[in-house]
């Protein structure tokens, strides 16, 4: 009998060469391209003062001056954090593929198979449309119901984008605590879903439908690379149109949104401020990326972090089209529960960070 699997997988030494300087070629241009853009990103402040107060000849403290300063200096931030992050991610990624994060899942305990999808969750960027197939996944290869909403809440609400948005705007102290935040609201959202066995709620299609292993070569970092590249100009494609909406209506905000009227309707001052952004974001829909040009404006007038942080993952988690494309998989009753659970963790989080920050 013949033993080809291990033979399949030798390489000529010409091979191995070509492979050698593949990799060394795309280390060598990622070197590089984190030189050009740390470069760039240290200078956007200074360029956008330039674009704003010389070359337009804005009034210093005016409210349209303020809007233009705060449009010319995110919008390049905010794609060249995306178009440094997203490929790294990507390349990561590649290593955990969706087969083998069911494997990793399955055969766990309720609680611990719960943390483990949130956890797995906070490292595949799925939007709620692409978290979907997913969900279908889990289901279909018997997870327990609350290990499969653990992934689902933690994919969009925790999102490696987001993090390291926040990381580069607000610091790693917040950004780690909107990681924590995440996951313990898809923790225990995940684990009240799955104690009140509602497994009837899921249409029926779903536990019929089969999903195929995909297996494959490993393929080299080259390749890692080239794909990583490829799909981040088609993740700015679909995400830019919502990231400039969010940095223009940011803008607006931190130029002519009166501090007062902020900070009394949403400010410490009011004790319902987390439940009313929180129902203000329902109707409202993005990606946690384009939510970052808004949490930033909010927070310089004045809104609390807790407050904050409970509008950004309200209107990444429980908006309306997120239960629109839900509804796809399961019944009403089941996404009434899923709102009810997500936005009382959120809501008690919010409130959570606004004591001890």
């Amino acid at each position: 009998m013949l033993h080809l699997g291990r033979n399949a997988s030798r390489v000529s030494p010409r091979e191995a060469s070509a492979r050698t300087l593949s990799k060394s070629r795309a280390l060598s241009l990622g070197a590089a391209g984190l030189v050009v853009w740390f470069g760039l990103y240290s200078q956007l402040g200074p360029i956008a003062g330039w674009l704003t107060y010389s070359l337009l000849g804005l009034s210093p403290g005016s409210h349209l001056a303020s809007s233009v300063d705060f449009f010319l200096t995110d919008v390049p931030k905010i794609f060249l954090l995306l178009g440094g992050i997203i490929p790294l991610v990507h390349v990561v990624r590649s290593y955990f593929p969706p087969e083998r994060v069911k494997r990793v899942v399955a055969g766990k305990g309720e609680f611990v198979g719960t943390v483990l999808a949130a956890l797995l969750g906070t490292v595949t960027p799925f939007c709620s449309c692409s978290a979907v197939p997913m969900f279908i996944g889990f289901v279909e290869s018997g997870l327990p119901l609350g290990v499969t909403f653990g992934f689902l809440i933690a994919s969009p609400v925790v999102n490696e984008v987001a993090l390291v948005l926040l990381a580069g705007l607000f610091g790693w102290k917040i950004a780690l605590l909107y990681v924590g935040l995440g996951l313990v609201v898809a923790v225990v959202g995940g684990v009240v879903i799955g104690r009140l066995h509602l497994e009837s709620q899921v249409e029926e299609y779903v536990y019929q439908i089969k999903l195929g292993e995909q297996v494959g070569v490993r393929p080299a970092l080259a390749q890692r690379v080239t794909e990583a590249a490829t799909y981040t100009k088609d993740i700015l494609r679909r995400v830019s149109l919502w990231v400039l909406g969010g940095i223009v209506f940011g803008a607006a905000i931190h130029g002519y949104a009166p501090t007062g009227f902020v900070a009394h309707y949403a400010g410490r001052g009011n004790p319902l401020a987390v439940p009313l952004v929180v129902i203000i974001a329902i109707p409202l829909y993005s990606n946690a990326a384009g939510t970052i040009p808004i949490v930033q404006a909010l927070i310089q007038k004045g809104l609390p972090m807790g407050t904050t942080l409970a509008f950004m993952m309200a209107i990444t988690a429980i908006s309306t089209p997120e239960m629109i494309i839900l509804r796809r998989v399961i019944k009403p009753k089941l996404i009434a529960v899923f709102i009810g659970v997500v936005t009382m963790a959120i809501i008690l989080m919010g409130y959570v960070f606004n004591a001890v920050l």
